[in-house]
């Protein structure tokens, strides 16, 4: 009786493992598993497959383990583009014209999106969708309230990622866009009294100690620096303690506006950070919300259903006065 009990159970776990293991995959790529903004996109892949237990579909996160690692990401890209169990992939291309040139060769059979980064607008057509941030929008944001503290304009630094990151680009147009009235500049010369000072910006390739140094080495050479632009928030959840002592000596002309700092994102310890008065404004992403909207569009691309593109998810804005209450709950 003990035999055919344990026999059965193992019969019924078998069939389970081998109904999951037939489930088809809704892909989600992004550029590295070592960011805690990715992780948040995770959460929301994981809540989806917690509330669609019974489908034939599940949401699969991956990606590399660096978001440094661009010829890692596009290789994991090709393989999943190669597995049966692919149904759709949505992609976070941290080299975006590496990942499309890695699209054009595998020549992929199942819809493909983007979240949270997108292909550069010549690609947009190798992908059906954009889900994630209005990148632009968030950018510009940032450059209003660095230019509403400090109108008439100063010496600047802008801190990005990944130089091929289209996001992180589009970002920093926005913000030099908004800080001198003007459209497509690629470098401020004094345009709207702002001016990057030599050496900016600086690329970090989304690593948190690389940023809080390059800030420190940008301080020591211009002493007379007035703001900076970040437009990720790696600095701020990736080494929160090296960003608070940079900054707490100047925490009370960070008060006054007389030294701004406008940085992306709203995770980790950053809304902790604004609240302590150690930068001026966060223009923040819902990275959750991706993770968890990703695995429905990727469904409606299957069924052929009309997807609109961009899908945007949003931004949260804080500062010092509003950090209480500035997250969409």
């Amino acid at each position: 009786m003990r035999k055919a009990l344990l026999l059965a159970v193992a019969a019924l776990a078998l069939s389970a493992g081998t109904t999951m293991a037939q489930k088809k995959q809704l892909v989600i790529v992004v550029k590295g598993l070592d960011n805690p903004f990715f992780e948040a996109i995770n959460q929301g892949c994981q809540k989806w497959n917690k509330e669609n237990p019974d489908s034939e579909y599940e949401c699969f996160y991956t990606g590399p383990a660096s978001t440094s690692d661009e010829a890692g990401e596009a290789q994991i890209v090709q393989d999943m583009l190669g597995k049966a169990e692919t149904a759709a992939i949505a992609i976070s291309p941290s080299n975006a014209k590496l990942i499309a040139q890695t699209l054009k060769t595998s020549n992929p059979t199942v819809p493909v999106m983007t979240v949270d980064a997108d292909l550069a607008a010549e690609d947009s057509a190798l992908r059906k969708t954009y889900l994630g941030t209005d990148n632009y929008l968030m950018g510009y944001r940032i450059g209003e309230y660095i230019k509403k503290a400090k109108p008439d304009g100063g010496k600047i630094c802008t801190i990005e990622g990944n130089p091929g990151a289209d996001n992180i680009l589009r970002r920093a147009q926005g913000m030099r866009d908004a800080l001198t009235g003007q459209k497509d500049l690629a470098e401020l010369k004094g345009e709207g009294g702002w001016t990057e000072v030599a050496g900016c910006p600086v690329f970090t390739n989304d690593d948190g100690a690389k940023g809080v140094q390059a800030m420190t080495d940008i301080l020591a050479a211009n002493p007379d620096l007035d703001a900076f632009g970040i437009m990720g928030g790696w600095p701020l959840f990736g080494a929160p303690q090296p960003y608070r002592d940079l900054f707490r000596p100047v925490a009370d002309k960070i008060a006054k506006n007389e030294f701004v700092i406008g940085a992306a994102d709203t995770i980790g310890e950053e809304v902790a950070i604004a609240r302590e008065g150690l930068v001026t404004a966060l223009v923040g992403q819902r990275p959750f919300e991706m993770g968890y909207k990703a695995p429905q569009v990727m469904l409606d691309l299957i069924a052929g259903k009309p997807v609109e593109d961009p899908v945007f998810t949003g931004l949260d804005e804080c500062t010092k006065e509003t950090a209480d209450t500035c997250i969409q709950k």
